[in-house]
């Protein structure tokens, strides 16, 4: 697995991501777990509450705040690529209303743009369930 593949960035804020290689080996379990090949290009970008709203309304016709949205670039069935926008903002406030810390909070929406990657939906109750039950899975097996 390729991990340099893997890129962080911070779009309209200043947030800079702590553990970025444990958190690139955790995917790279976690894309090999799910019986993917490799990981051709995967971009996290960070981002505020209002740059995220902006994309979910002109990709998405979505006029809704949102903590992430992912855009699948994959050419081949068998390879992660994306771009994965994580709202900082929803993070927080997440975190705080779900009585978790912002760190946690941050890895499971991380893990969520993976498993959409993965093909993992969440629109219908079953498949909710489903992608929560694998994002506690893979949040229970970082070592770190």
């Amino acid at each position: 697995m390729a991990l340099k593949d893997i890129s962080f960035f911070s779009e309209d804020i200043d947030f800079t991501i702590k553990e970025k290689q444990k958190i690139r080996e955790w995917i790279g379990t976690t894309v090999k777990d799910e019986r993917f090949e490799r990981i051709a290009e995967l971009n996290f970008i960070f981002c505020s509450d209002d740059y995220l709203l902006e994309i979910n309304k002109q990709y998405l016709n979505h006029d809704t705040y949102t903590d992430i949205v992912t855009f699948d670039s994959s050419e081949h069935e068998d390879v992660i690529a994306g771009d994965i926008f994580i709202s900082v903002d929803r993070i927080r406030e997440n975190a705080e209303k779900f009585v978790v810390t912002e760190r946690d909070e941050l890895h499971r929406v991380i893990i969520h743009g993976v498993l959409h990657l993965c093909g993992y939906y969440d629109k219908k109750k079953e498949d909710k369930e489903l992608m929560t039950k694998k994002e506690n899975d893979y949040l229970g097996k970082r070592t770190f």
